[in-house]
């Protein structure tokens, strides 16, 4: 049996390797996405105020800080027994709807759209944003910068810094928002909308007009059968900031509806000798290994599959922008709702529909009346005992779960985050895409080996980010051994 690594396949949290193997035949038996490294967040928390969390837990992650402290702040929430004021909810969303849309573009436009913009075989220098804005045009390129700036400054102006925010305190946010800031965040929502409507169009132009993107997109390299699991509001409609958290089954069924204090009745973790990273799983269903379908309790958690756990969109815009998506893709509408989309490129395209409906709501949000309420604190009276705290991350349903004695220190964390929701069908899509590029007398080039990482990077910017750094450039090594573990070949990527 022949082996190739693919080592280092980096992101922002930590590292991870690729390990293919190849039967006599040169076809792939099997694959493995590999992490490595053990963080440690939830243990090095354990006795320390509550209070400090969304501070500490919004360093995890360079890209999504903002998720991390929503999510820790509404555990403290609950923690403290304290439900916040009315406005401080919607200033929470506003803050979290600038995010998304910040988020989704740097995804979008930096990490994700070189690969199609450009082309999966594109020469690795010019396969980044700057090749992006060479073939789209300056004027492109500067509304992509000018839509993240803007909502960066939001953000800052809201949650106190740029990236790691510090606004969330337990029933409550530390400021109110000023008549000022208000009108700054209300231009930044209108821009918002128009610069999602031009991305959902510039989709449409290069990618869904190109046939041969179209017909990637459709292919059964990259297509999973798995459950979907996203936030709803009480209308089944996609929500970022609150809601149940509502799985369906893979032809789009409701399997359970839950809130996210009891994710732990319907979700566990596998273990795997060969990663520190755990697989989530379906309780109800049970693991069955890395399998697609309704007999195995994989599930996805990701902008496509919140679409596709949702009935519709809550905003007017978004939501004929997702009855495009379901139609073009060739859903049918069954008991009044779609049924589930699996091409799992796709989910490129559902993350514009979220941009869009991020934008929109933020607007909504921007010009109520009741958002500059200066009264954006409840006071903390009871004993803090156990919170769970729960939002929609850019990658997915993420959950902080914390326990404190009497008075407020931690004595037991647990994180469910974005990434490792989807750790399982990373892996199965890896695997799949490895299977279905490398054959007997397929000579591995640096073009297979990007195709490989689309298999991965529909999921999560914290993988996506370091395969297109500023040069556009990924350290990759792939070793080509014979079954005796001889090296048969040497090729590098960048090193």
């Amino acid at each position: 049996m022949k082996r190739i690594t693919i080592d280092p396949v980096t992101r922002l949290e930590g590292h991870g390797r690729i390990e293919l193997f190849l039967d006599d035949e040169g076809d792939v038996a099997n694959a493995y996405f590999i992490i490595p490294e053990l963080r440690g967040f939830e243990q090095f928390c354990v006795g320390r105020p509550a209070e400090e969390m969304p501070r500490i837990t919004d360093r995890i992650c360079g890209v999504c800080p903002e998720a991390h402290h929503m999510a820790s702040t509404k555990a403290l929430d609950a923690l403290f027994h304290v439900e916040p004021p009315a406005v401080t909810r919607k200033l929470r969303e506003l803050f979290y709807s600038a995010f998304y849309v910040a988020d989704h573009t740097t995804h979008f436009y930096a990490l994700a759209g070189p690969d199609f913009v450009l082309g999966p075989d594109a020469p690795p220098a010019e396969r980044n944003i700057l090749g992006v804005v060479r073939k789209v045009g300056l004027e492109i390129g500067k509304q992509v910068i000018d839509a993240r700036m803007r909502n960066h400054h939001v953000i800052k102006l809201m949650g106190g810094r740029g990236v790691h925010p510090v606004a969330g305190l337990p029933g409550g946010w530390s400021k109110p928002l000023l008549p000022g800031e208000r009108l700054v965040a209300e231009e930044a929502a209108r821009k918002n909308v128009e610069f999602a409507l031009f991305s959902l169009k510039l989709f449409e132009d290069l990618i869904l007009g190109n046939p041969g993107y179209v017909e990637l997109i459709l292919s059964d390299t990259f297509t999973h059968r798995t459950y979907s699991m996203g936030t709803v509001d009480a209308h089944n409609r996609v929500n970022f900031y609150d809601g149940m958290i509502r799985v369906v089954d893979p032809d789009g069924a409701e399997f359970v509806k839950y809130h996210p204090r009891d994710y732990a009745k319907h979700i566990a973790e596998h273990s795997e000798p060969w990663t520190y990273l755990k697989f989530p799983y379906l309780k109800g269903v049970g693991w069955r290994g890395f399998e697609d379908g309704k007999a195995s309790g994989v599930y996805c958690a990701t902008p496509l599959s919140r679409l596709n756990a949702a009935d519709g969109m809550a905003t007017p815009q978004a939501q004929a922008a997702y009855e495009k998506l379901y139609e073009t893709m060739g859903s049918k509408r069954v008991g009044g709702r779609y049924q589930p989309v699996h091409y799992r490129l796709a989910t490129h395209w559902a993350r514009l529909v979220e941009l869009l409906f991020a934008a929109e709501r933020m607007l909504e949000l921007a010009t109520d009346p009741e958002i500059c309420d200066p009264n954006v604190r409840a006071p903390v009276t009871a004993t803090p005992t156990e919170g769970v705290g729960s939002v929609e991350a850019p990658r997915g349903t993420l959950t902080h779960h914390y326990w404190t004695d009497e008075r407020g220190l931690l004595t037991r964390v647990n994180l469910i985050v974005g990434t490792t929701n989807n750790y399982a069908p990373i892996a199965m899509s890896v695997k799949k895409a490895a299977q279905g590029l490398i054959h007997k007398g397929i000579v591995v080039t640096e073009g297979l080996l990007n195709r490989i990482e689309m298999g991965f990077r529909a999921y999560d910017p914290c993988f996506g980010c370091a395969t297109h750094a500023l040069p556009g450039e990924m350290p990759l090594v792939v070793v080509i051994r014979d079954a005796a573990g001889r090296e048969l070949q040497r090729l590098s990527q960048h090193v």
